[in-house]
């Protein structure tokens, strides 16, 4: 019995370190990096350009409005904005948009199976290229500063149509039109689409000689009888 106590007292000694011994457990990280994403990516063009959008077309299926990138005068991006909820449009749209980034216009042919989508992608497109034009052709006037010290601007009179008032502003260097305004204009969708075209067609003919758009024929002749108002003020 007294040869067993000190076994014992062994013993327990033996545990005690084992007792005190806690193991050193490391901490993980629980905090994951977030992957950042600049704005041009997240947009889609890291390029930029001038964004233009066309007009809205109120078509049978739906409304249809596309949206443009443009570089200087070339199309380097086509996005719809609105459009019918068809399943042929949705095989259409992509077919359009490629056809556009390659004809560099909107003179392309119309998708079978969606021809009303079509004709609305294709008139809110022209606008928006119209529109890009006169932008450019009024950014390159004024571009030099004794060209824009030399600029008259001239407002034409209102013409009160039955769609509603109409009236545009010119602006001359010497005896050149180098840009044309609509001051008030018919809240019409023919209307909307109809301006741009007007006005990339007076800067071409440098005149009040252009032609009726089709589907805004009273917008147009208000437009067209301003405008001779405005070149004759001029004198």
């Amino acid at each position: 019995m007294k040869r067993a106590i000190p076994v014992l007292v062994l013993s327990v000694a033996g545990l005690v370190p084992v007792w005190l011994y806690e193991p050193s457990l490391g901490t993980a990280s629980t905090e994951a990096s977030t992957p950042s994403v600049s704005s041009s990516a997240a947009s889609g063009s890291g390029s930029g350009g001038t964004v233009v959008k066309g007009s809205t077309l109120q078509t049978e299926k739906g409304p249809v409005q596309v949206q443009v990138t443009f570089q200087g005068t070339r199309i380097t991006a086509v996005r719809m904005l609105q459009q019918p909820n068809h399943p042929q449009t949705t095989a259409a749209v992509p077919k359009l948009i490629a056809e556009t980034l390659e004809a560099q216009s909107a003179d392309i042919d119309t998708v079978s199976g969606a021809t009303i989508t079509s004709g609305g992608y294709k008139e809110s497109l022209q606008a928006a290229i119209d529109a890009n034009a006169n932008a450019e052709s009024a950014s390159s006037s004024s571009a030099s500063p004794s060209a824009a010290a030399a600029a008259q601007t001239v407002d034409g009179p209102t013409l009160q149509t039955v769609k509603g008032p109409v009236q545009v502003q010119a602006t001359f260097e010497g005896e050149k039109i180098t840009a044309v305004k609509m001051l008030q204009q018919p809240n019409h969708p023919q209307t909307t689409a109809a301006v741009p075209k007007l006005i990339a067609e007076t800067l071409e003919a440098q005149s009040a000689d252009i032609d009726t758009v089709s589907g805004a024929t009273i917008t147009s002749g208000g437009y067209k009888e301003s405008l001779q108002a405005a070149i004759d003020a001029k004198g």
